[in-house]
């Protein structure tokens, strides 16, 4: 375990050192987060701009593409932190916008569903561990339940004829498990490809994360939903 904020991470096959360049792709590939938030507030906009739901959403997505650019540069422990939480806080922000405004169930369930959601994401490396002991998917595993929950609320959208937005999830989640892929083998394919693959987990990444939005900044919401009674 890193004893400093700035002791020097090495986590991926294109890093050649501990120099702020050292993630050359992995780094400007993060301009494609920042890129998808421009197109998203373009969208919203022009949706009429007052969805404050979705404009939360477009933030924090620029955010993670700058959350992860520090990271791929300075490549230690503060800036895992600028990594990571960003991406955790679109992952829960869109699951409770999906159970509030896709699934229409009230705030007190939506809340319950969101929280449920999280504890079991916490846990679930440890619990991938104890069934699968060494597999780790190239730090990968923690984001299969944001991939199940993406195919299980889609599918769920669709039984419930919320075509749209049952369709935008379902294609978000095949596109995630391309990037998931990408981001998986990055070590494995490292001697005979020096670059890695993780640069593809963020070109991927941004465009499922458009997706999302442009289901989101499209859905009803406020007082043209109509939560279940």
């Amino acid at each position: 375990m890193p004893t400093s904020w700035t002791t020097p991470i090495d986590n991926y096959c294109e890093r050649i050192g501990p120099g702020f360049w050292s993630e050359p792709l992995n780094a400007v590939t993060n301009a494609a987060f920042v890129l998808a938030s421009v197109y998203a507030f373009l969208l919203w906009r022009s949706a009429g701009g007052r969805d404050r739901a979705a404009l939360w959403l477009i933030c924090v997505t620029a955010i993670v593409g700058i959350g992860s650019f520090l990271f791929h540069t300075f490549a230690n422990r503060w800036s895992v932190l600028a990594d990571v939480i960003p991406i955790a806080v679109f992952i829960y922000s869109y699951f409770l916008l999906a159970m509030r405004r896709y699934l229409q169930l009230r705030w007190a369930t939506a809340l319950v569903a969101t929280g449920l959601f999280v504890l079991f994401n916490m846990q679930f490396v440890r619990l991938w561990g104890s069934v699968f002991p060494g597999l780790t998917l190239n730090g990968s595993v923690g984001y299969l339940p944001a991939a199940a929950a993406l195919v299980a609320v889609g599918t769920i959208c669709l039984s419930r004829h919320v075509r749209k937005e049952g369709t935008a999830l379902v294609l978000a989640d095949g596109v995630f498990a391309v990037s998931l892929f990408f981001r998986s083998i990055d070590a494995a394919i490292c001697a005979g490809l020096p670059v890695g693959t993780h640069f593809l987990w963020h070109v991927l990444n941004a465009l499922v994360l458009l997706i999302l939005m442009r289901a989101a900044i499209a859905s009803p919401f406020g007082d043209r939903a109509q939560p279940a009674k």
